[in-house]
């Protein structure tokens, strides 16, 4: 993703490294220049936010020792696929892309 104007640091590598920037596992320098580029980049920081708002959800209602293993092997396993390119969140799906095998993973009844 790119949304088409220049930056010191382009959208690609700040979206790559997303989640090294929420955990605070990047140097100061680095993250202080992903702070520049969401000051000055949209779509990145909404992404940021998103991404935020997802990883504070999952920590208040998957954080706890009771979750099933069987859940919490399921979601990792998707969140690998969607890191690796293999799936597309469910919510990037569209009317044109929701038909094609390459859009989904396959699922079963359990899902």
């Amino acid at each position: 993703m790119s949304c088409g104007e220049p930056h010191e640091t382009d959208c690609s590598e700040v979206l790559d490294h997303l989640y090294e920037f929420l955990d605070r596992e990047m140097p100061d320098g680095d993250c202080a220049k992903f702070e520049m580029h969401f000051d000055e980049c949209s779509p990145c920081l909404e992404k940021y936010g998103l991404e935020q708002a997802v990883k504070k959800l999952v920590k208040r209602c998957c954080g706890h020792d009771d979750v099933p293993s069987d859940l919490r092997s399921k979601v990792m396993g998707r969140i690998e696929l969607i890191r690796a390119g293999e799936a597309v969140p469910e919510r990037e799906l569209t009317a044109e892309t929701a038909d094609s095998p390459e859009a989904r993973t396959p699922t079963t009844a359990q899902e």
